[in-house]
């Protein structure tokens, strides 16, 4: 059985899990609506694999006889200054919700609940990878101009995602 404190954060963190579902989708929505389509499924993607995280650790609460209990999800922005802006926005969120994981990692040792360690290594290492796709398109993002036909090559490499399963 799964203790009341482990529970109570895992139930966090399925929010916040939720919470870049729809912050992903808002943005995808965004991207579409500036005609950059292959931005726009790069997120629609993103929205999918977060709520598909949510969903592992709601499996876990299940498993461990624990419950789930969902919260209101936040509204998430609407609006960016540009594709650079918003790309911005999802590195910083990747590095918040690396350090909620981290935290939640941090009280399943202290509570010596090893099937959440092994739950949550699979997270740790999904944030290293999260953080590090973010940042490469923040790099290639200031490498361009944001009007320019960089943006256009960039919106078609970002449109492949999810061919390549």
């Amino acid at each position: 059985m799964i203790s009341k404190a482990m529970q109570e954060a895992i139930n966090e963190q399925i929010n916040k899990e939720l919470y870049s579902s729809y912050l992903y989708l808002s943005m995808a929505a965004y991207f579409e609506d500036n005609n950059l389509p292959g931005f726009g499924k790069w997120m629609h993607v993103q929205d999918g694999e977060e709520r598909g995280h949510a969903m592992r650790l709601y499996g876990h609460l299940i498993d461990r006889g624990g419950r789930v209990m969902l919260k209101a999800i936040a509204a998430p922005e609407t609006e960016w200054k540009s594709s650079l802006e918003a790309f911005k926005v999802v590195q910083k969120h990747e590095a918040e919700v690396t350090a909620s994981i981290n935290a939640l990692y941090e009280l399943a040792l202290k509570q010596k609940d090893y099937p959440a360690q092994v739950l949550l290594q699979w997270f740790i290492n999904e944030q290293v990878e999260e953080e590090k796709n973010a940042a490469e398109i923040v790099k290639q993002l200031e490498l361009i101009d944001t009007k320019g036909s960089g943006v256009l090559m960039l919106d078609h490499r970002l449109g492949k995602r999810g061919d390549e399963d």
